[in-house]
């Protein structure tokens, strides 16, 4: 039996380490990466890669929204401060719903269990 591709994603979660090392709490958010390590017992077959692209593909369109009006955002704010301000929250928001985006597809596919 293969082992589960996506799987992989959950030695992520040691990045949550450096949060731990440097004290910065931006880093905790990768703990929820260990959550990847419970689709290791899962069977790798077509379904599973199909359903796989279809989520990152949605992850891929949320990205592209998201940067759209970062570029948008970025002509708009002429403060250096407030562009500082505004995008490390807003890239950290952004990260958080690809990876949720992703998260949430896949385990809908995976539950509807069609192609379509």
């Amino acid at each position: 039996m293969k082992r589960n591709p996506i799987s992989y994603m959950g030695f992520l979660g040691f990045l949550g380490l450096a949060g731990l090392i440097n004290g910065n709490v931006g880093f905790y958010g990768f703990f929820g990466f260990f959550g990847f390590f419970g689709l290791a017992r899962q069977r790798d077959d077509e379904m599973l890669r199909h359903n796989m692209a279809r989520a990152g593909l949605n992850a891929f369109v949320v990205s592209l929204i998201g940067f759209s009006v970062a570029i948008v955002g970025l002509s708009i704010v002429k403060s250096p401060e407030a562009i500082v301000a505004f995008f490390t929250v807003y890239f950290a928001l952004l990260f958080v719903a690809q990876i949720l985006t992703f998260v949430i597809s896949f385990n809908l596919y995976e539950k509807r269990g069609d192609l379509g």
